[in-house]
């Protein structure tokens, strides 16, 4: 214990002591920096990572079916009996019936896209959050009579709609001999929803049974919707309930759509801890050059300290300690700040967005138009440790040289 005081106490006056080279020092104060800025930018891009995993689990995936069972060639008579199968699979933890409409929204001489779902607002709000994205009153408009239509905000605004006007639906009749003239069905419009990103231009709701009526499908429906216990388990989930099942069906699952987002938010988390490694690594070497000049300046004073007796373990200890404190304080103002800026990110940015009137994230590329931020404790912790471990292996080998010097030399 006592020979462990010793080393720190030598340490921390090796750190806190004047150097004859004042290059030195400046040496350590850039070191201190580099490591700060290296927790901190990869404390924000975890964060910013974070924040785009919760929006694509809690935003696209509250709206984007997370898997579904397709008819292919018939409409699905008695949806009742395959839902009952359907949540019989332990992974399945509720199901809902739909019917897809695909076409072209005509208004005036506009034209847009869209995807119109036929949903029951009382059985797809087990399998769903879209209600969160709209007023209340737009929801439960897809259970009233007529021909309503729910629409992302994005597109209401391309084609000129607000609430109440009339909208006609062009749907695509193909037949063995060619194309017929399309359907036409003219809709009104009921309700805006808001998510932000592509889905506000491509996706609409309308009633079940509107949808089924255009498709000609009578009492049957589309398609099953399947709410899962574990997202992760949708492949072998959705396969499990449509290989049981009688009628030619699609299984379709979230990673088919929008799997390629969830891989690329975890190989650009993997790739931010190797740059974290590599800044800090740059930043050591920093610690190294510092250390390696501090062991020269202090030669004289390594020599008295090891003719009095100190072990060479203990000088190459005190040495590390002051490595050691160079690379902790950097972290830990790293840690700092990343976190305090982390906490505000989204702000911020939205803010820097306003003042120089640019856009980072545009919703027609990505699923969401804003920069998302949840700032999560173990990777703050996380990265501080790894960064911390980098400083501490960058100065054994300076260490090393000062435990190696012969005390004799020195001073001659």
């Amino acid at each position: 214990m006592k020979n462990l005081a010793l080393i720190w106490q030598l340490g921390w006056r090796f750190l806190r002591t004047r150097h004859s080279n004042r290059f030195i020092s400046v040496i350590s104060l850039s070191s201190i920096i580099g490591v700060a800025l290296g927790v901190t930018v990869l404390i924000l891009v975890l964060s910013a990572m974070n924040g785009f995993e919760r929006e694509l689990k809690e935003r696209l995936l509250a709206v984007v079916p997370q898997a579904e069972l397709i008819a292919v060639d018939s409409p699905i008579l008695d949806w009742q009996t395959m839902a009952a199968d359907a949540l019989s699979e332990p992974g399945v933890e509720a199901a809902a019936p739909f019917t897809l409409v695909e076409g072209l929204l005509q208004k005036g001489e506009k034209l847009k896209g869209v995807s119109v779902r036929g949903v029951d607002p009382q059985l797809e709000r087990r399998v769903s959050d879209a209600r969160r994205y709209m007023p209340a009153a737009a929801w439960q408009s897809l259970a009233g009579e007529g021909a309503p239509l729910v629409l992302g905000k994005a597109l209401a605004s391309e084609l000129e709609l607000k609430l109440g006007d009339r909208v006609t639906l062009l749907v695509p009749r193909p037949t063995s001999q060619g194309q017929r003239p399309p359907k036409r069905v003219v809709f009104t419009l009921t309700g805006l929803f808001d998510l932000g990103g592509e889905i506000d231009r491509t996706m609409a709701f309308t009633s079940l049974g509107k949808a089924s009526q255009i498709r000609d499908f009578g009492q049957g429906v589309g398609g099953l919707r399947l709410k899962l216990v574990d997202l992760f388990d949708a492949p072998g989930v959705i396969r499990a309930v449509g290989y049981r099942q009688t009628h030619y069906l699609y299984l379709n699952d979230w990673t088919r759509t929008q799997g390629h987002l969830y891989a690329d938010i975890q190989l650009i988390r993997s790739l931010m801890y190797l740059v974290l490694v590599l800044m800090v690594a740059v930043a050591s070497f920093n610690i190294i050059c510092s250390l390696v000049m501090a062991v020269r300046d202090k030669q004289a004073e390594i020599a008295i300290l090891r003719t009095m007796g100190l072990e060479r373990r203990a000088v190459m200890g005190a040495f590390l300690v002051q490595g050691a404190l160079t690379g902790l304080t950097g972290c830990l103002l790293g840690a700092a700040l990343g976190s305090a800026l982390g906490w505000r990110l989204s702000d911020l940015v939205r803010a820097l967005e306003q003042s120089l009137g640019v856009t980072l994230l545009s919703g027609e590329v990505y699923f969401i138009d804003f920069l998302p931020s949840q700032l999560i404790w173990s990777d703050v912790v996380t990265v501080t440790l790894l960064a911390f471990l980098v400083t501490v292996l960058a100065s054994l080998y300076p260490a090393w040289q000062a435990a190696r010097q012969e005390p004799a030399q020195a001073l001659r």
